[in-house]
């Protein structure tokens, strides 16, 4: 069930089921010359619709929230990032918004490892509110927040080492771009070339450092590898999983 096609009477009929929700979560950068700059957003937003496809009763997918914390990556064009402090004030919104409305369980599905340490502090912020709160027994419901990165799966990252066993590197990886080739073949990038063949790895700073380390915005990764049939597997497995985690959630 996807949130954004529904409408207020199918949700609140579904809130008498189950008061769980899961929110894709991303950014808007760059991914090398062959990456789409939505790619952070694309991934978790691809699985959660693919599995909500395969089982539309078991999981209600939200809107995905498609910009992030990405300023360093801000020397190439397209880019789009929040300041975290941002980031955490939106996030407390959409959460509030849906608590009052009788949701309980917030599951954030996400594609940027540059968002981890901002969701987390994030909850934190979440939770303080709610401590802070002189209503604090007023017997309400509880509240639970979790942060699952997309390609943390056992099954994914086990697949992903079989389908790249050199070259999956850090950022722009072969797995992430594939799985945006899969939802989306026609704008696929299968001739461009790059140099080094596997990009080099080293600190993140900011968007000037950034962008003179890593001249075409890769890091450790031949994204080359990349392609529809892999990205397919990806998604597959991905999606399963996470129906596996949801319900145990």
């Amino acid at each position: 069930m996807l949130l954004h096609l529904s409408t207020w009477p199918e949700i609140a009929t579904r809130l008498e089921q189950s008061k769980a929700i899961v929110i894709p979560i991303g950014s808007m950068e760059q991914h090398g010359p062959n990456g789409f700059i939505g790619t952070d957003a694309l991934c978790p937003e691809i699985i959660a619709n693919h599995a909500e496809k395969s089982a539309p009763d078991d999981i209600l997918v939200a809107p995905t929230f498609n910009v992030g914390c990405a300023q360093h990556h801000l020397g190439f064009p397209g880019s789009i990032t929040l300041r975290p402090s941002t980031m955490i004030a939106s996030m407390l919104d959409w959460t509030n918004s849906l608590v009052r409305h009788g949701f309980e369980k917030f599951y954030w599905f996400n594609g940027h490892g540059g968002n981890i340490a901002t969701i987390e502090a994030a909850f934190s912020e979440i939770h303080a509110q709610r401590s802070f709160d002189p209503r604090g027994e007023d017997n309400r419901p509880g509240l639970t927040l979790r942060r699952v990165n997309w390609w943390d799966y056992k099954s994914v990252e086990t697949l992903y080492k079989q389908l790249y066993p050199t070259g999956h590197g850090m950022h722009a990886t072969a797995s992430e771009v594939s799985v945006t080739y899969y939802a989306y073949p026609d704008h696929q990038k299968s001739d461009v070339e790059m140099s080094p063949k596997i990009a080099p790895v080293g600190r993140i700073g900011d968007a000037v450092q950034y962008r003179a380390d890593f001249p075409d915005g890769r890091i450790g990764s031949d994204p080359t590898q990349s392609n529809v049939e892999d990205g397919r597997k990806l998604v597959e497995a991905a999606a399963e999983a996470l129906l596996k985690d949801i319900a145990r959630f």
